[in-house]
């Protein structure tokens, strides 16, 4: 049986040991139309496989979001299953420093979620984003900002299945790290009182 809790930065430990892997089976091509002056058309094309660590960067990990960022305007919550825990989730608001935010006092940043690969596909990640939201609606805000890369093609339509809609895409962003040089960020926007549950 899956128990869900908000927690604090005590059990940053037990967040952080849920691991954030992925295997990229395919990835969302970007082409451009017209040169883009038509848009850009997303087209899944497969690729040789590969598992891709979101947590190769320790540097930016649970532990140490404290030490970077005033935390106290920000949500943690985790999935258990016997104690151990299997799924985690991280909300930001109305924090200085935190560019994401773009100084907006009713945005919220989908800052983190993770799901160990064995309870994929079970609702923790749903379970966990309504979590998130409602805590966002006892805050006043109306809308939440999820970055996401054009390599997590699961992640895609699990957003846009809750209402997300793409907004923005930079070819770019991630061009100063040699490994991420190929990947594409995704910004979406979710209506906080119009999500799918």
């Amino acid at each position: 049986m899956l128990a869900y809790e908000e927690i604090g930065p005590a059990r940053f430990g037990q967040y952080e040991s849920i691991p954030m892997a992925l295997t990229v089976g395919s990835v969302l091509a970007l082409e451009p139309l017209a040169g883009g002056l038509g848009g850009i058309a997303l087209v899944e094309r497969p690729v040789t496989p590969y598992v891709k660590d979101f947590r190769t960067h320790e540097d930016v990990g649970p532990r140490r979001w404290a030490e970077r960022w005033d935390i106290s305007n920000w949500a943690f919550f985790m999935a258990l299953e016997d104690g151990h825990p299997v799924g985690g989730a991280a909300v930001a608001a109305r924090t200085a420093g935190v560019d994401m935010l773009a100084g907006r006092d009713d945005l919220a940043v989908l800052w983190d979620i993770r799901v160990r690969e064995e309870y994929k596909g079970r609702g923790v990640a749903g379970r966990l984003l309504d979590m998130a939201l409602d805590w966002c609606r006892t805050r006043g805000l109306i809308q939440m900002k999820i970055e996401c890369q054009n390599t997590n093609v699961p992640a895609c339509r699990f957003y846009q299945r809750r209402g997300a809609v793409l907004s923005a895409i930079d070819a770019h962003a991630y061009h100063s790290a040699e490994e991420y040089r190929h990947e594409a960020q995704l910004i979406w926007y979710l209506d906080i009182d119009t999500a799918n549950t």
